[in-house]
C-alpha cells in the first residue's frame, strides 16, 4: 500500500504523474491540471474509492509525478508514458480487425496505389479504411479506370521499365503505362492527386469536369472520346455510389459509437468527407480503469488520433462530451494545423448519423462476444489458461456456475448453468426456490450447493453403475460461485458435508475486482483482463445471473396471477388449477366472455359473475 504524501510536497502545476507496484513496474499513468489536486484524491479511505481505483492504489508502492508547462503537453506526455510501459491499470484500444486500407505512396517518383494493413508506414497517404478486403478492391478495380495510376510493386515497374515494355494492366486502361514513358510525370501527379481527392469525398468536381469533356467531344464530333468518357463517367458514379452519402457536402466529421458493459466496450468510427461516409473503423476496449463515459470517450480520442492514419476533420461527433474536452481541442488542432470542434450531436441528420454508429457498436459488441463464445480454438485455449491459473491437472470437462437472486433481500431463488467442453448446456440447467432469512446470501448459497450436492452422493454414493446416473447427478470438474469469501466458504461447506472435497474445484468470482478465490487462500488469483480464461468465467457468471433473474421474473408473474384468480369469491384451488387449465393463462381467461364462462357446466353461475368482473376491472392487471 502506498504510504499517503504530505500535499505540500506535490506541485500544484499540470503534469503527468506514474503509480508504481513494489516491482518498480509503472502500473498506472494519468495526467492533471493540479498535480496537487488529483494525487490528494487518492489518499483517502479505500472504501470511499471507486473498486477499480482501489484495487489499483492497493497495489502501489510508489508515485511519481513530471512537471510540464500546460494541460496539453501534460495529454501528450500521459500518451507518450503509456505507449512506452502499457501499465495494467490503464484503459487499452485494440483493433477489433486488421481492417484494410486504400494507400498511395509518396516517396517514389511513380507513386502507386494498393491495399495495406496494419500500422501506418511513412511515405503513403492512406484512405478507408474498408470494412473488408473485397470491398476495397471493387472499389479500387472501379477507380483505375478513371484514375489510372499503377499499382505494381517496384520490382515489377523496373522490370517493366528496363524491357520497355507494359504490362497488361497498361493494356486493359487500368494504368497509364509510366514505366514506358506512355505518360508525362507533370500528367501522371496530375491523376495521382486527383485519385486522392476523389477517396477523400470531394467527387462534384470530377463529375462536372468528365461532363464538359465529354460534351465537348460530342461537340468536335468525337464520338469515340465522347463514348470513353461517357464510359468514365459510369463509372465514377458507380463508385460514387459506394460512399454513402449521409449529409449536406459541407460536412466533414469523424463520427464515434460506443457500445459499453463493465467489462469491454466496443467503438465504431465513421469516417464522412463531403458528406459521405468514406471508410469506418472498429476498436475494442478493455476498461481496466475507472472512467465514467464523458472520461472514457476522451481516452478514446486520445489515443486514437495519437496513431489515426487519416486526416483530421473539422468536426468530431461524440455521444457524450468528455470533461477535458478544451485540453483534446487544442491537442487535435495542433495534430491537424487548422481548428477541431469536438461535439454531441444533439438534432438532424448528425443525430441520425450517431445513432447509426451507434447501432453499428452495438451490433459489434455482440458479434465480438459471439465470436469468442463460438471460437473452437479461443474455447480450448480459455479451458486450459483456466486449468493453468488454478494448478489443475485435470481437463475441464464440466463446469458449473451458480448465482443467487432476491427481490429486496427476500424470495431468494438459485440458478445453476453448465459448460461442457467450452460450450453452454442449457439442457442441463437447473433451477432453485430457496427458502432463507432476509438478505441471507451466505445461506442461499448453502442451501443450493447443498441441495445439488446431495445428486451427488445420491447418483454415485449409492450405486455402482454410474451409467444409470441422472444428468444432474453427474460431477462437475468444477464448481463456481458468484460472490466472494463469505459465498466460498459456504459453498465450501457444503461440498465438504458432501464428502467431495478434494475431488471437485470450487473457486468464486468477485464482480468488484473481477477476483478469483479459491478455497485456503486469502489473496485471489489474477486472471488478466481481456484473456480468454477471465471471459469464459465472465460469461458463465453472466449466464447464472440472467437465468437466475429470468426465473424470479416467472415466480413473481405467477404469484401475481394466482393472486388476481384467489380474490375471486367462489374461486378455490382446485377451480383455479381447472380454468388454467382450460384456457391456458389469465391472458386468454380475460378474452373469454361472460356467456362462455356461464357455459362451463363445473363453474356455478354466480361464481362466473365474480370471475368475469374481477378480470376486466380497471385495476386487474395480469
Amino acid at each position: 500500500m502506498i504510504k499517503r504524501i504530505v500535499p505540500s510536497q506535490i506541485p500544484n502545476e499540470p503534469g503527468s504523474y506514474q503509480f508504481k507496484d513494489r516491482d518498480g513496474r509503472v502500473i498506472y499513468v494519468g495526467k492533471a491540471s493540479s498535480l496537487r489536486n488529483r494525487l490528494a484524491s487518492y489518499f483517502q479511505p479505500v472504501a470511499n474509492l471507486h473498486p477499480r481505483t482501489a484495487a489499483m492504489v492497493g497495489e502501489a508502492e510508489s508515485v511519481e509525478w513530471i512537471v510540464v508547462k500546460n494541460e496539453v503537453e501534460a495529454l501528450i506526455l500521459e500518451h507518450n508514458l503509456i505507449q512506452r510501459f502499457h501499465p495494467r491499470f490503464n484503459v487499452r484500444l485494440r483493433d477489433d480487425k486488421s481492417y484494410p486500407f486504400l494507400a498511395i505512396t509518396t516517396d517514389h517518383p511513380w507513386p502507386r496505389a494498393g491495399i495495406m494493413r496494419g500500422q501506418r508506414k511513412r511515405g503513403a497517404r492512406y484512405y478507408g479504411p474498408y470494412p473488408h478486403q473485397a470491398a476495397i478492391r471493387e472499389t479500387l478495380d472501379l477507380i483505375l479506370r478513371t484514375f489510372p495510376v499503377r499499382t505494381c510493386p517496384d520490382s515489377q515497374f523496373t522490370k517493366h521499365q528496363r524491357l520497355g515494355r507494359p504490362c497488361l494492366l497498361f493494356h486493359i486502361e487500368r494504368c497509364s503505362g509510366p514505366c514506358v514513358g506512355a505518360v508525362s510525370a507533370e500528367r501522371y501527379r496530375s491523376i495521382v492527386s486527383d485519385m486522392g481527392r476523389f477517396l477523400k469525398g470531394d467527387v462534384k468536381e470530377f463529375v462536372a469536369r468528365t461532363r464538359e469533356e465529354m460534351s465537348q467531344a460530342a461537340a468536335e464530333l468525337n464520338f469515340e472520346q465522347a463514348a470513353r468518357l461517357r464510359d468514365r463517367l459510369d463509372l465514377i458514379e458507380k463508385a460514387i455510389e459506394k460512399q454513402q452519402m449521409v449529409a449536406g457536402e459541407s460536412f466533414n466529421a469523424d463520427v464515434f459509437g460506443l457500445y459499453q458493459d463493465e467489462i469491454e466496450a466496443v467503438v465504431q468510427v465513421f469516417f464522412v468527407r463531403k458528406g459521405r461516409v468514406v471508410g469506418r473503423k472498429g476498436l475494442i476496449i478493455d476498461k481496466v480503469e475507472d472512467l465514467d463515459t464523458g472520461s472514457l470517450v476522451g481516452q478514446v480520442l486520445e489515443q486514437y488520433y495519437s496513431e489515426t492514419p487519416l486526416d483530421i476533420p473539422l468536426e468530431v461527433i461524440v455521444q457524450v462530451l468528455p470533461p477535458d474536452r478544451e485540453v483534446l481541442e487544442q491537442w487535435i488542432t495542433r495534430l491537424r494545423g487548422a481548428p477541431v470542434h469536438i461535439k454531441v450531436a444533439s438534432r438532424g441528420e448528425k443525430r441520425s448519423l450517431l445513432a447509426t454508429v451507434e447501432n453499428n457498436a452495438a451490433v459489434e459488441f455482440r458479434r465480438h462476444r459471439l465470436s469468442r463464445a463460438t471460437d473452437y480454438s479461443a474455447r480450448a485455449k480459455a479451458l486450459r489458461s483456466l486449468a493453468d491459473a488454478l494448478n489443475m491437472s485435470v481437463a475441464l470437462l464440466r463446469i458449473e456456475c451458480y448465482d443467487m437472486s432476491h427481490l429486496q433481500g427476500s424470495n431468494y431463488v438459485g440458478s445453476m448453468v453448465v459448460m461442457e467442453d467450452g460450450i453452454l448446456k442449457k439442457h442441463d440447467y437447473r433451477r432453485f426456490k430457496v427458502n432463507v432469512g432476509h438478505n441471507d446470501d451466505y445461506g442461499a448459497t448453502y442451501e443450493v450447493l447443498s441441495r445439488r450436492f446431495s445428486h451427488l452422493v445420491k447418483g454415485y454414493k449409492d450405486t455402482e453403475d454410474v451409467g444409470v446416473a441422472r444428468k444432474f447427478s453427474y460431477p462437475p470438474s468444477l464448481v463456481v460461485v458468484d460472490g466472494g469469501k463469505g459465498q466460498l466458504s459456504m459453498a465450501e461447506k457444503a461440498l465438504i458435508e458432501s464428502g467431495y472435497k478434494g475431488e471437485i474445484a470450487l473457486i468464486s468470482l468477485a464482480k468488484q475486482f473481477e477476483e478469483v478465490f479459491v478455497p485456503g487462500k486469502s489473496d485471489p488469483i489474477r486472471i488478466p483482463r481481456g484473456s480468454d480464461a477471465l471471459y469464459l468465467l465472465q460469461q458463465l457468471r453472466d449466464e447464472a445471473h440472467r437465468f437466475a433473474i429470468s426465473y424470479h421474473r416467472s415466480l413473481r408473474g405467477q404469484r401475481m396471477t394466482e393472486s388476481v384468480l384467489e380474490s375471486v369469491e367462489g374461486l378455490g384451488p382446485a377451480r383455479i388449477q381447472r380454468l388454467l387449465k382450460h384456457f391456458g393463462s389469465v391472458r386468454k381467461l380475460k378474452e373469454v366472455s361472460l356467456e362462455e364462462l356461464e357455459g362451463l357446466g363445473w363453474l356455478p353461475k354466480v361464481v362466473s359473475h365474480n370471475l368475469f368482473d374481477s378480470l376486466h376491472s380497471s385495476h386487474t392487471q395480469n
